[in-house]
């Protein structure tokens, strides 16, 4: 099924609506597909120094913003994977600092997070490509809230676009771009 339908007002925590109202497409597989080559390239053009910036004392370095997207990435997706083959438990929340303190992406070169979020979007474009309608329509409930499965699909893009604003505007447009 290519195009899933917006998901609509009541199938998401209203706090997801920044990330939904980010992905104006309307076949989001195509969407996340386009943005995961996207990205890769982007990333992929980044020299060490880049990715290890801050823009400011106390904030991620860009190695870190991306082990976050990729994070969200599979935390997203699992829902998403969880509630279409329909899973009825509640799913928990995730705080996001603890995770990026934990996941030792300033330890990694930036080259292989790249590679990482690559490869962890294609095989999420391959799982939402065989959903079938009856599983894009499905939700459950995760971090206290319902949410369907294809708003999942939307966040994940709105979030990666969200972020991918912030290397550009507060990374990138602060350091130089040569590699």
């Amino acid at each position: 099924m290519k195009n899933a339908g917006r998901p609509q007002t009541g199938e998401y925590a209203t706090y997801y609506a920044r990330y939904i109202d980010l992905a104006t497409e309307d076949d989001i597989v195509a969407a996340l597909d386009a943005q995961g080559r996207q990205t890769a390239t982007v990333l992929g053009g980044l020299s060490e120094a880049q990715a290890s910036h801050r823009y400011e004392p106390g904030k991620w370095s860009v190695k870190q913003l991306v082990g976050h997207v990729i994070d969200g990435e599979r935390i997203f997706a699992f829902r998403a994977l969880a509630f279409a083959r329909g899973e009825t438990n509640p799913l928990p929340g995730f705080e996001q600092d603890p995770y990026v303190a934990n996941a030792g992406s300033d330890d990694r070169s930036i080259a292989d997070l790249a590679e990482e979020f690559a490869t962890v979007r294609k095989a999420n474009v391959m799982m939402f490509r065989a959903l079938s309608e009856e599983a894009w329509n499905r939700s459950g409930i995760a971090s206290d809230n319902p949410i369907s499965v294809r708003a999942l699909a939307y966040i994940l893009l709105g979030h990666e676009r969200h972020h991918l604003r912030i290397l550009r505007e507060r990374y990138l447009g602060a350091t130089p771009r040569t590699a």
